[in-house]
């Protein structure tokens, strides 16, 4: 059940049998998320935090227009909450962007854990740094990137971390999500993002089409995004 989640934290370190049995022992509630449902309000009090076992699922943050801003796109094999762990609440909405599939990991059980396997609590902690990397790249793109380049930047984002978890190949992988949401990612908008995306194909670079990425020049795609992908901490290393 959590063999994405398990791929994704074995390409950063070594997880050994008995931290895999602790977090299948830690498991709790399954849960089906139908599309367009925010599941976890922004203020509401948590006693466990949620990992996504299919679909996408994004954190959001609504301003009082009905303007909507993305701030995160979480993939299969990621908690999309263990900050909440700590935090009790959030102070952002999560929301499934599909249909989606997550299991519940009561807090108490994160807690077992960090005190009975301190390794695992490390790579939980990272976790958690690694989110925040990604929160930052995701700053950078709003701020300084041009539009061509963020949305080429997020393509190349999510072609790596789908690939870690056996979800994209260098040419493609499904992107379920419509051009409004990816526009609300990128803080563009739907016009906007549709003459960005026209570009983008014509160059021969990328297509977005029926919800699903097809990249034609993954190098040339890097090198238009300047995507770097250090921020992403893809070396494998004892934490």
């Amino acid at each position: 059940m959590i063999e994405k989640h398990l791929m994704k934290l074995r390409a950063r370190d070594d997880i050994s049998a008995e931290e895999e049995q602790a977090l299948r022992d830690a498991l709790g509630e399954v849960r089906t998320i139908p599309a367009d449902r925010t599941f976890i309000p922004a203020g509401k009090e948590l006693t466990s935090s949620t990992l996504l076992l299919e679909g996408v699922v994004c954190r959001y943050k609504d301003l009082s227009d009905g303007q909507r801003q993305i701030t995160e796109l979480h993939v299969a094999g990621d908690f999309v909450d263990l900050h909440s762990f700590t935090l009790k609440h959030l102070d952002h909405n999560i929301m499934a962007l599909t249909a989606s599939t997550v299991v519940q990991v009561p807090h108490e059980n994160l807690k077992k854990i960090t005190v009975d396997h301190p390794h695992l609590a490390r790579v939980m902690w990272f976790s958690t740094n690694l989110d925040a990397a990604i929160h930052r790249e995701w700053e950078v793109s709003l701020g300084r990137r041009n539009a061509l380049q963020r949305t080429a930047h997020l393509f190349c984002e999510l072609q790596v971390r789908l690939g870690l978890v056996g979800l994209a190949s260098e040419r493609e992988y499904a992107l379920p999500i419509t051009q409004t949401e990816l526009a609300e990612c990128l803080g563009l908008t739907s016009v906007h993002v549709n003459r960005v995306l026209k570009e983008l194909r014509e160059r021969g670079l990328v297509e977005f089409r029926s919800r699903r990425v097809t990249i034609r020049d993954l190098a040339g795609l890097r090198r238009e995004a300047e995507f770097d992908p250090a921020y992403l901490y893809l070396d494998k290393r004892s934490r």
